[in-house]
Protein backbone atom coordinates (compact mmCIF):
# COMPACT_ATOMS: atom_id res chain seq x y z
CA UNK A 1 0.00 0.00 0.00
CA UNK A 2 1.48 3.36 -0.68
CA UNK A 3 0.46 6.19 1.05
CA UNK A 4 1.96 10.01 0.85
CA UNK A 5 1.16 12.76 2.74
CA UNK A 6 1.24 16.57 2.31
CA UNK A 7 0.51 18.73 5.77
CA UNK A 8 -0.57 22.43 5.69
CA UNK A 9 2.02 24.22 7.25
CA UNK A 10 -0.36 26.50 9.31
CA UNK A 11 -3.62 24.19 10.46
CA UNK A 12 -1.30 20.85 10.01
CA UNK A 13 -4.93 19.17 8.23
CA UNK A 14 -3.48 15.87 6.15
CA UNK A 15 -3.81 15.51 2.50
CA UNK A 16 -3.57 11.73 1.44
CA UNK A 17 -2.68 10.01 -1.90
CA UNK A 18 -3.47 6.42 -1.98
CA UNK A 19 -2.80 3.64 -4.12
CA UNK A 20 -2.16 -0.62 -3.94
CA UNK A 21 1.30 0.21 -5.98
CA UNK A 22 2.67 2.24 -8.81
CA UNK A 23 1.73 2.67 -11.92
CA UNK A 24 -1.97 1.57 -11.18
CA UNK A 25 -5.14 3.64 -9.99
CA UNK A 26 -5.06 5.92 -6.86
CA UNK A 27 -7.23 8.33 -4.80
CA UNK A 28 -6.80 11.30 -2.65
CA UNK A 29 -8.32 11.61 0.99
CA UNK A 30 -9.34 15.01 2.09
CA UNK A 31 -7.78 18.04 -0.02
CA UNK A 32 -6.77 20.83 2.33
CA UNK A 33 -3.99 21.68 0.41
CA UNK A 34 -0.83 22.01 -0.14
CA UNK A 35 -1.74 19.55 -2.69
CA UNK A 36 1.51 20.25 -5.44
CA UNK A 37 3.53 17.09 -3.12
CA UNK A 38 0.61 14.88 -3.27
CA UNK A 39 0.48 15.82 -7.26
CA UNK A 40 4.21 15.25 -7.93
CA UNK A 41 4.02 12.01 -5.65
CA UNK A 42 1.47 10.89 -8.28
CA UNK A 43 3.35 11.55 -11.31
CA UNK A 44 6.66 10.05 -9.62
CA UNK A 45 5.01 6.97 -9.29
CA UNK A 46 3.08 6.38 -12.63
CA UNK A 47 -0.50 6.81 -10.68
CA UNK A 48 -3.77 7.42 -11.91
CA UNK A 49 -6.23 9.18 -9.45
CA UNK A 50 -9.90 8.54 -9.95
CA UNK A 51 -11.67 9.75 -7.04
CA UNK A 52 -11.49 12.52 -4.16
CA UNK A 53 -12.83 11.11 -1.02
CA UNK A 54 -13.69 14.02 2.00
CA UNK A 55 -14.27 12.67 5.46
CA UNK A 56 -15.63 16.25 6.57
CA UNK A 57 -16.71 19.45 4.83
CA UNK A 58 -14.44 21.80 7.05
CA UNK A 59 -11.70 24.41 4.93
CA UNK A 60 -9.47 22.93 6.15
CA UNK A 61 -9.73 19.72 4.29
CA UNK A 62 -11.56 20.75 1.10
CA UNK A 63 -10.07 24.01 0.14
CA UNK A 64 -7.72 22.42 -2.94
CA UNK A 65 -9.91 19.74 -4.20
CA UNK A 66 -10.00 22.01 -7.23
CA UNK A 67 -6.72 22.33 -7.57
CA UNK A 68 -6.80 18.74 -7.74
CA UNK A 69 -9.44 18.59 -10.28
CA UNK A 70 -7.49 20.85 -12.40
CA UNK A 71 -4.69 18.57 -12.90
CA UNK A 72 -7.43 15.15 -13.37
CA UNK A 73 -11.06 17.50 -14.37
CA UNK A 74 -12.39 13.66 -14.26
CA UNK A 75 -11.65 12.79 -10.45
CA UNK A 76 -14.99 11.89 -8.69
CA UNK A 77 -15.19 13.81 -5.53
CA UNK A 78 -17.12 11.68 -2.83
CA UNK A 79 -18.51 12.57 0.78
CA UNK A 80 -21.25 11.49 2.49
CA UNK A 81 -24.87 12.88 1.79
CA UNK A 82 -24.89 15.16 5.20
CA UNK A 83 -21.52 16.35 4.14
CA UNK A 84 -22.44 17.00 1.38
CA UNK A 85 -25.38 19.34 2.29
CA UNK A 86 -22.98 21.11 4.79
CA UNK A 87 -20.41 21.43 2.01
CA UNK A 88 -22.96 23.28 -0.10
CA UNK A 89 -23.98 25.71 2.75
CA UNK A 90 -20.24 26.60 3.96
CA UNK A 91 -19.33 27.42 0.24
CA UNK A 92 -15.90 26.07 1.22
CA UNK A 93 -15.79 24.42 -2.60
CA UNK A 94 -16.90 28.19 -3.83
CA UNK A 95 -15.33 29.46 -7.24
CA UNK A 96 -11.59 30.91 -5.40
CA UNK A 97 -11.32 26.79 -3.85
CA UNK A 98 -12.04 25.50 -7.37
CA UNK A 99 -9.50 28.01 -9.25
CA UNK A 100 -10.58 31.18 -10.84
CA UNK A 101 -11.70 30.21 -13.99
CA UNK A 102 -13.97 27.11 -12.88
CA UNK A 103 -17.18 26.57 -11.38
CA UNK A 104 -17.22 24.32 -7.97
CA UNK A 105 -16.95 20.75 -9.06
CA UNK A 106 -19.80 18.51 -8.48
CA UNK A 107 -20.29 16.34 -5.07
CA UNK A 108 -21.30 12.66 -5.30
CA UNK A 109 -22.05 10.50 -2.16
CA UNK A 110 -20.32 7.68 -0.53
CA UNK A 111 -22.05 5.70 2.23
CA UNK A 112 -21.10 3.76 5.00
CA UNK A 113 -21.95 0.49 3.99
CA UNK A 114 -20.92 0.89 0.54
CA UNK A 115 -17.56 0.02 -0.43
CA UNK A 116 -14.66 1.37 -3.32
CA UNK A 117 -12.10 -0.78 -4.64
CA UNK A 118 -9.17 0.72 -5.84
CA UNK A 119 -6.86 -2.28 -7.67
CA UNK A 120 -6.34 -4.62 -4.97
CA UNK A 121 -7.53 -2.57 -1.91
CA UNK A 122 -10.72 -2.28 -0.83
CA UNK A 123 -11.91 1.51 0.80
CA UNK A 124 -14.82 0.97 2.94
CA UNK A 125 -16.63 4.36 4.69
CA UNK A 126 -17.32 4.05 8.49
CA UNK A 127 -19.98 6.64 9.95
CA UNK A 128 -18.29 8.27 12.83
CA UNK A 129 -20.23 11.47 14.18
CA UNK A 130 -19.51 13.45 16.64
CA UNK A 131 -17.09 16.24 14.78
CA UNK A 132 -19.48 16.79 12.39
CA UNK A 133 -22.56 15.04 11.22
CA UNK A 134 -21.51 13.18 8.56
CA UNK A 135 -17.85 12.51 9.42
CA UNK A 136 -16.72 9.46 7.44
CA UNK A 137 -13.19 7.47 8.26
CA UNK A 138 -12.44 5.02 5.75
CA UNK A 139 -11.30 1.62 6.38
CA UNK A 140 -8.36 0.60 3.32
CA UNK A 141 -7.54 -3.19 3.58
CA UNK A 142 -6.13 -5.67 0.93
CA UNK A 143 -4.62 -9.36 1.60
CA UNK A 144 -1.42 -9.61 3.44
CA UNK A 145 -1.03 -5.62 4.49
CA UNK A 146 -2.10 -4.35 7.95
CA UNK A 147 -5.18 -2.20 7.44
CA UNK A 148 -5.17 1.21 7.42
CA UNK A 149 -7.90 3.83 8.57
CA UNK A 150 -8.33 7.49 8.00
CA UNK A 151 -9.97 9.40 10.69
CA UNK A 152 -10.70 12.89 9.27
CA UNK A 153 -11.18 14.67 12.50
CA UNK A 154 -12.64 12.06 15.04
CA UNK A 155 -9.51 10.32 16.36
CA UNK A 156 -5.72 11.67 16.52
CA UNK A 157 -2.56 10.82 17.78
CA UNK A 158 -3.09 11.00 21.93
CA UNK A 159 -6.04 13.17 21.11
CA UNK A 160 -9.61 13.69 19.76
CA UNK A 161 -11.40 15.84 17.98
CA UNK A 162 -14.05 18.56 19.24
CA UNK A 163 -17.92 18.60 19.64
CA UNK A 164 -17.84 22.76 18.38
CA UNK A 165 -17.09 22.80 15.21
CA UNK A 166 -19.48 23.91 13.01
CA UNK A 167 -21.80 21.17 11.57
CA UNK A 168 -21.18 19.29 14.80
CA UNK A 169 -23.13 16.64 17.06
CA UNK A 170 -22.32 15.59 20.36
CA UNK A 171 -19.98 14.35 22.86
CA UNK A 172 -21.51 11.04 22.87
CA UNK A 173 -21.92 10.82 19.24
CA UNK A 174 -18.04 11.43 19.11
CA UNK A 175 -17.33 8.73 22.39
CA UNK A 176 -19.23 6.00 19.80
CA UNK A 177 -17.55 6.55 17.20
CA UNK A 178 -13.84 5.98 19.08
CA UNK A 179 -14.65 3.41 21.45
CA UNK A 180 -17.75 1.38 19.27
CA UNK A 181 -16.23 1.98 15.89
CA UNK A 182 -12.51 2.64 15.33
CA UNK A 183 -11.59 0.92 18.66
CA UNK A 184 -12.99 -2.17 17.48
CA UNK A 185 -10.55 -2.20 14.67
CA UNK A 186 -7.14 -4.69 14.50
CA UNK A 187 -4.71 -3.22 16.81
CA UNK A 188 -2.23 -3.02 14.29
CA UNK A 189 -5.01 -1.33 12.01
CA UNK A 190 -2.74 2.17 11.17
CA UNK A 191 -4.29 5.59 11.96
CA UNK A 192 -3.61 8.14 9.24
CA UNK A 193 -5.76 11.13 11.02
CA UNK A 194 -6.73 14.48 9.36
CA UNK A 195 -4.29 16.45 11.67
CA UNK A 196 -0.62 16.19 12.24
CA UNK A 197 0.93 12.31 12.72
CA UNK A 198 0.20 8.89 12.19
CA UNK A 199 -0.55 6.08 14.71
CA UNK A 200 -2.33 3.04 15.44
CA UNK A 201 -5.43 1.29 17.06
CA UNK A 202 -3.09 -0.72 19.28
CA UNK A 203 -1.09 2.60 20.50
CA UNK A 204 -4.11 4.64 20.97
CA UNK A 205 -6.20 1.23 23.21
CA UNK A 206 -3.39 2.03 25.68
CA UNK A 207 -2.06 5.42 25.18
CA UNK A 208 -4.43 7.90 24.52
CA UNK A 209 -5.69 9.66 27.42
CA UNK A 210 -8.99 10.26 26.91
CA UNK A 211 -9.43 6.60 25.87
CA UNK A 212 -7.68 5.46 29.20
CA UNK A 213 -10.32 7.08 30.99
CA UNK A 214 -13.44 5.85 29.02
CA UNK A 215 -11.95 2.66 29.87
CA UNK A 216 -12.06 3.09 33.28
CA UNK A 217 -8.25 2.42 33.32
CA UNK A 218 -7.57 6.24 34.86
CA UNK A 219 -9.87 8.27 37.01
CA UNK A 220 -11.68 11.42 35.61
CA UNK A 221 -11.04 14.40 37.30
CA UNK A 222 -13.26 16.78 39.12
CA UNK A 223 -11.56 20.27 39.15
CA UNK A 224 -13.83 23.41 38.86
CA UNK A 225 -13.38 25.58 36.03
CA UNK A 226 -14.56 27.87 33.12
CA UNK A 227 -15.16 26.91 29.60
CA UNK A 228 -16.24 28.87 27.22
CA UNK A 229 -16.89 31.33 29.83
CA UNK A 230 -19.31 28.82 31.69
CA UNK A 231 -19.15 27.15 34.94
CA UNK A 232 -18.25 23.63 34.43
CA UNK A 233 -16.07 20.73 35.87
CA UNK A 234 -12.74 19.55 34.33
CA UNK A 235 -12.84 16.22 33.60
CA UNK A 236 -9.46 15.49 31.54
CA UNK A 237 -7.37 18.32 29.87
CA UNK A 238 -5.38 16.08 27.98
CA UNK A 239 -2.56 16.73 24.79
CA UNK A 240 -3.90 18.27 21.26
CA UNK A 241 -2.22 17.16 17.92
CA UNK A 242 -1.08 20.77 17.21
CA UNK A 243 0.68 21.25 20.53
CA UNK A 244 -1.88 22.87 22.86
CA UNK A 245 -4.67 21.16 24.98
CA UNK A 246 -7.92 19.18 24.31
CA UNK A 247 -10.66 19.60 27.40
CA UNK A 248 -13.08 17.45 28.40
CA UNK A 249 -15.75 19.30 30.63
CA UNK A 250 -18.68 18.72 32.24
CA UNK A 251 -21.17 20.72 32.71
CA UNK A 252 -23.86 21.55 35.65
CA UNK A 253 -26.25 19.40 34.12
CA UNK A 254 -24.65 16.72 33.82
CA UNK A 255 -23.64 16.90 30.30
CA UNK A 256 -20.00 16.77 28.67
CA UNK A 257 -18.07 18.39 26.10
CA UNK A 258 -14.92 18.56 24.41
CA UNK A 259 -13.55 22.10 24.10
CA UNK A 260 -9.90 23.12 23.04
CA UNK A 261 -8.06 23.53 26.18
CA UNK A 262 -7.48 27.40 25.40
CA UNK A 263 -10.85 27.57 26.19
CA UNK A 264 -10.65 26.83 29.75
CA UNK A 265 -9.55 28.44 32.40
CA UNK A 266 -8.55 26.64 36.02
CA UNK A 267 -9.10 28.00 39.09
CA UNK A 268 -5.76 27.56 40.51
Amino acid sequence: MIVERACHPQFLSNTYLLADGQGGPALFIDAGGPVEPVIAAAQRLDLTPTHVLLTHHHFDHVSEVGKLRERWPQLQVLTSERERELLSASGALGAAGAGQSQQPPEIGCIEAGQSLDLGALQVRPLHTPGHTAGMLSFLVSSDGQAPAVFTGDTLFKDSVGGVRAPGHTTYADLRDSIMGTLMTLAPNTVIYPGHAEQTSVAREWDANAFIRVWRGLDPEGSEPCTALGEPATLVLLGEDYDGGTKAWVRWPDGSDDIVPGSRVERES
